[in-house]
């Protein structure tokens, strides 16, 4: 996937994930973008290593991806940050 895309789609899943995650207030584009980035990377390390993602799968199997990897992420930042994980 290119870099614009990957951008695109990591701004979405961080969206999301700050508001399941009530984050929304404390972040903006920036770190929406960032979070779901680094949230693409964790969930397809987990979903390389689970087997459910493979290298044809779709946009839509990468969105859900960094979106399942931006609230792994935002729920180990909740975790250290407010001592809980929602």
């Amino acid at each position: 996937m290119g870099w614009i895309a990957t951008i695109i789609l990591g701004g979405i899943a961080g969206w999301l994930a700050s508001k399941v995650m009530n984050r929304d207030e404390d972040m903006g584009i920036m770190w929406n973008v960032i979070v779901g980035v680094v949230g693409g990377l964790i969930g397809s390390f987990i979903g390389q290593y689970v087997g459910f993602l493979t290298t044809d799968a779709g946009w839509f199997m990468y969105l859900v991806t960094a979106f399942v990897g931006a609230v792994i992420l935002l729920g180990i930042v909740n975790l250290v940050k407010r001592g809980t994980v929602r």
